[in-house]
């Protein structure tokens, strides 16, 4: 599709940053726990094994970026993985 289209069709597409993307992860993370709503198919299906793969690839993140990332970017990540790892062993022990 066409910026153009894109524009005609409501599309605001944000720019790419390491914060957008940090938070388009985090969203499919949600998703994926079972907490946030698909977009995609409206409904809310929770899938342990994918976001604990999601959580797994905010760790190694975290670990690959330490030392490249400003201090606002460093905290958003430590939030998003400590929020997610919370997120994660409470659902896990609601599906028990």
């Amino acid at each position: 599709m066409t910026e153009d289209k894109k524009k005609q069709a409501g599309f605001a597409m944000p720019e790419i940053n390491f914060t957008t993307f940090i938070l388009s992860l985090n969203s499919s993370a949600l998703v994926h726990l079972g907490i946030q709503t698909d977009p995609i198919t409206g409904g809310q299906t929770e899938n342990l094994p994918v976001a604990k793969q999601t959580i797994d690839i905010f760790a190694m993140l975290e670990e690959k970026t330490k030392g490249n990332l400003t201090d606002d970017e460093r905290r958003l990540l430590t939030n998003v993985l400590y929020e997610l790892r919370m997120l994660y062993v409470k659902q896990k022990e609601k599906s028990r």
